[in-house]
């Protein structure tokens, strides 16, 4: 299909989208157009797309989230998929149909506690059989809740951050930059790998290297995660990007500022780093519920 792959070749071109979220709405792409020659039984062009309909849009829908079986998407992931219906329309030319998308419930991140944080990570380093590679798990693990990047921020960066300063220059979604401080621990840990890493970190080459020397896989780590919570006894929500969300909670309530948590965390909007002030309120309802004792 010529429109979906020329689509996917924009969004990481022309849009600087991740290559998880190409591969994504390429799919859904591709996968509007099969369902709409079986729905119009006729080849999808263009020209035909630009006569679609918002009832044409809502069989897409059923039938992704699979409404005569119970089966299928749930709301956010149909959210998901209309939004990338959107964007694809946007890229032919075709004025989408009024649509409103299903309502999706937004979680409040649930953050942990900045001593499970670090027996987190310490645990998922301790499991690893090689010094190098339990160093390289422990300062990739202490980068997200010590500087609140993302797994895949961290895992992306290469030879070039070294040598290492107060500062990290990070890149983030579409390409954006922004400079986080690194702690002495994070700075140290960092460093430890560094230092045991067997193989030659260039400039232009991946910083985090699998057991092999390949580029370090997002992954490898969740699932390290994934063991580690459950022998620490840790809720399933406990997974990399929570450490993200625990560096942002703490900070808010140690009285950061949003605005400056926002280029900390490299949200594009103050409303993407909004949602912090909820969990932090969360938080002190759990302290207030399992202390208080008229609670």
């Amino acid at each position: 299909m010529i429109l979906p792959i020329a689509f996917a070749e924009h969004l990481a071109r022309d849009r600087r989208r991740s290559a998880h979220t190409v591969r994504a709405y390429q799919a859904t792409a591709e996968r509007l157009m099969a369902f709409l020659q079986g729905h119009w039984g006729a080849a999808v062009t263009r020209e035909a797309l630009g006569q679609i309909t918002a009832t044409d849009l809502r069989a897409f829908l059923a039938a992704r989230r699979g409404a005569e079986t119970g089966t299928g998407l749930g709301n956010a992931s149909a959210a998901r998929e209309l939004s990338a219906v959107r964007a694809f329309l946007a890229f032919v030319g075709v004025a989408a149909p009024r649509l409103s998308g299903p309502r999706v419930k937004k979680g409040v991140p649930r953050p942990i506690s900045p001593d499970e944080a670090i027996a987190l990570a310490d645990t998922v380093a301790e499991a690893r059989d090689e010094p190098w590679i339990g160093a390289r798990d422990l300062a990739v693990l202490l980068l997200l809740y010590g500087a609140g990047l993302r797994i895949g921020e961290a895992v992306g960066l290469t030879g070039a951050a070294l040598p290492l300063g107060e500062t990290l220059v990070v890149t983030g979604k579409r390409g954006k930059t922004r400079m986080v401080p690194l702690l002495p621990q994070v700075h140290a840990a960092v460093e430890t790998y560094v230092s045991l890493c067997p193989y030659a970190l260039a400039r232009d080459a991946p910083l985090f290297r699998g057991a092999k020397g390949g580029s370090l896989a997002p992954g490898l780590i969740r699932r390290a995660v994934q063991t580690a919570r459950a022998q620490l006894g840790l809720a399933e929500r406990t997974t990399p990007h929570a450490l993200r969300h625990s560096f942002a909670t703490h900070l808010l309530g140690r009285g950061a500022d949003l605005r400056a948590l926002q280029e900390l965390l490299g949200h594009a909007s103050l409303g993407s780093t909004q949602i912090y002030t909820a969990v932090d309120a969360a938080h002190l309802l759990d302290v207030y519920r399992s202390a208080h004792p008229r609670a």
